[in-house]
């Protein structure tokens, strides 16, 4: 069910990539990368939202506020398949970021009430193999959908698949914020959060990693579309290209919920990150001396998101740590920084989309220096590390 909750944040953003073109044609939006606001606005929504999700699940419990912004999200869902003009499309979409944003935070802090630790790690990577398929498949159906419908009927798709999993919460999730831990909804407790996050060196600098690599993320979402189209004319492979480069990434998140317990989350996130940091620089290189193919630009993207992969999860866990009187309201801060931040950068990224993949792996290789940086920084030099 955890993995189903993450699973919606992917094919509300990934079964819309290979809509933008007929969505922008519909819609009449005139710039091409006008079309990346349909992502943007979800993500920025989902980002912002975070910072109230979590205080509400504290002070709540987690199983209240989740069907009721599943809910929401069926209904935004709905008006977006109905929209008549591209601003009510966006406002919809951002609305149905700030309900589905629900998902991540009360996901992580469901798993955060029962384990801890290499454990959390273990099993957030077990919840990560399904939201790294669902980007193998989420496009495909956004496709398949296109071949017999309007692209409105994907955000139908979108508001069916949200109704089932708000019934399945409703007759299956129990409550697993005990009664005792409840705390109460106030501004001060938020502030609270924040100063013990960014007063805390660990959660502070692994959370701005994951900032950073939620940028390059972003940014790579955004752009994708626009690259398969314009500099490879390769628009009718986009399922199949995104598959190939998602797959890795599933795969990565098992094989981390493996190799985690015996090895520890820092050595596998170090030497992750240190990875995703050079194949992006590799990858710009190959994109500046113009020698990008269709073929360099799928495999090292899918080597580069492996990294991501094994990087992302144990950063979340390592981020957790010494949260646990907190982990609603952490979580959220966390996310918020993560999404708003992230998803910013991610939208300078995209925006500079120029036909060619430079922007993308400059952005890349910007935000993969820059976690490396900071990762460095919270462990105080003793990076990467050897031992768990």
């Amino acid at each position: 069910m955890m993995a189903a909750l993450m699973a919606m944040t992917a094919l509300s953003i990934d079964a819309m990539l290979p809509a933008l073109p007929a969505i922008g044609a519909d819609l009449a939006v005139r710039a091409a990368n006008d079309r990346q606001w349909v992502i943007s606005a979800f993500m920025l929504g989902f980002g912002a939202a975070q910072i109230v999700h979590g205080p509400l699940s504290d002070r709540f419990g987690r199983r209240p506020v989740l069907l009721v912004t599943l809910a929401l999200g069926v209904l935004c869902n709905l008006v977006a398949a109905l929209a008549p003009s591209f601003a009510l499309l966006l406002a919809a979409r951002a609305a149905a970021g700030v309900a589905t944003a629900s998902s991540r935070v009360l996901a992580v802090s469901i798993v955060r009430d029962r384990v801890a630790g290499n454990e959390m790690a273990r099993v957030m990577s077990l919840i990560s193999i399904v939201f790294m398929v669902v980007p193998i498949a989420a496009p495909n159906i956004g496709q398949l959908i296109l071949l017999v419908a309007p692209w409105r009927w994907i955000f139908g798709v979108l508001a069916g698949a949200g109704a089932l999993l708000s019934v399945w919460a409703a007759w299956r999730l129990p409550e697993t914020l005990d009664p005792v831990n409840r705390l109460p909804l106030s501004f001060a407790r938020v502030s609270e959060a924040f100063r013990t996050v960014l007063g805390h060196r660990i959660a502070l600098g692994y959370t701005a990693a994951g900032m950073l690599l939620q940028g390059g993320l972003v940014g790579f979402l955004l752009s994708v579309q626009q690259v398969l189209e314009v500099e490879f004319d390769a628009g009718h492979l986009f399922g199949l290209v995104f598959a190939a480069i998602a797959l890795p990434m599933a795969l990565s998140s098992f094989f981390n919920s493996r190799m985690v317990t015996r090895f520890g989350t820092r050595v596998i996130s170090h030497r992750a990150i240190l990875g995703y940091a050079a194949l992006a620089l590799v990858h710009l290189g190959v994109a500046w001396t113009g020698l990008e193919t269709l073929w360099t630009f799928i495999a090292l993207q899918a080597v580069m998101m492996c990294c991501f992969s094994l990087a992302g999860a144990n950063f979340g866990a390592i981020a957790m740590e010494d949260m646990g009187r907190i982990a609603g309201t952490a979580s959220s801060v966390q996310g918020f920084i993560q999404s708003v931040f992230g998803t910013s950068l991610g939208v300078l990224i995209g925006q500079s989309f120029d036909g060619t993949t430079v922007p993308l792996y400059t952005g890349f290789a910007l935000c993969g220096t820059g976690a490396v940086l900071m990762v460095a920084w919270a462990e105080r030099g003793r990076f990467p590390a050897r031992t768990r």
